[in-house]
């Protein structure tokens, strides 16, 4: 009889809060993922540094000499509030479809929850349909639409996802 091979989520990254030496990283990382709509550096600086936004990254654990920022994600919070915007999600090229994105979500979602929030809530372009197929996978539900969000004139679907206690 042949054992069974174990099968194991090797994850080659790993999740953390971003500091201010990512700057320059998150700046290389908007570049790659989006062609428009990107954070500017004084955007992306006053995020790192606001008590209302938590950046989270994900880095790539050194594989044959590579090594380095392959995600982020930002989340946004208003005093007082219950829902916690996730603002931005990006993931390097080479990284989509590895887990990236799920660690991100994850991470935002209980970065939320730490902070009392019963609720997520994001916009997505409509033509982004790997992304749109994982919110729906990770339990988020469209409620809207913003016409003509995007710089490109593309619509936002507006999506929730109620966060357990």
């Amino acid at each position: 009889m042949r054992s069974r091979p174990k099968h194991r989520k090797s994850r080659r990254f790993r999740v953390r809060t971003a500091r201010g030496a990512d700057l320059d990283a998150l700046i290389e990382l908007e570049r790659r993922v989006f062609a428009t709509d990107r954070q500017s550096r004084a955007s992306l600086r006053r995020l790192l540094a606001a008590s209302s936004a938590e950046v989270i990254v994900t880095d790539a654990i050194a594989t044959k000499g590579r090594s380095g920022l392959v995600g982020a994600a930002v989340v946004l919070f208003r005093k007082g509030a219950t829902v916690a915007r996730l603002y931005s999600i990006a993931v390097a090229p080479p990284m989509c479809g590895k887990g990236v994105a799920v660690a991100l979500l994850t991470a935002a979602e209980r970065a939320a929850k730490r902070r009392k929030c019963r609720c997520m809530r994001l916009e997505v372009h409509q033509s982004n349909k790997v992304a749109i197929a994982r919110y729906r996978k990770s339990g988020y539900r469209q409620f809207g639409r913003h016409r003509s969000y995007y710089e490109d004139g593309g619509d936002a679907l507006r999506f929730e996802k109620p966060l357990a206690r």
